[in-house]
């Protein structure tokens, strides 16, 4: 039983900035990568930021310099710290993490979050 809990998102003017949190709970034994995908009207779906279980991360090139992904490892939970918003950000942004059930597993399984609305607009 695993559970993504995002938070964070609502309406912003363009140039403004906004936090997303997603929180991972439940019964698993580790978090692989994370990261935070979106959906924007009228386009397709778009992996945003990843970061892996090491810290490494990889951005989508619309929000490089603009969004940073980072991850609170002992709190279980990944952010999106997203600046200098601009109306083509507006989209549902959902939360995904890879996880390992338990010790030694050799596959990983994805979870979702229940998304979060960003608009940008005047």
């Amino acid at each position: 039983q695993v559970q993504l809990v995002e938070s964070g998102g609502g309406l912003v003017q363009p140039g403004g900035s906004l936090r997303l949190s997603c929180a991972a709970s439940g019964t698993f034994f580790s978090i692989n990568t994370m990261g935070w995908y979106r959906q924007a009207p009228g386009k397709e779906r778009e992996l945003v930021a990843v970061i892996t279980s090491g810290g490494s991360t990889n951005y989508v090139d619309s929000v490089k310099g603009r969004f940073t992904i980072s991850r609170d490892n002992a709190k279980n939970t990944v952010y999106l710290q997203m600046n200098s918003l601009k109306p083509e950000d507006t989209a549902v942004y959902y939360c995904n993490a890879a996880m390992r059930t338990t010790y030694g597993a050799s596959r990983t399984r994805d979870y979702w979050g229940q998304g979060t609305q960003v608009t940008v607009s005047s």
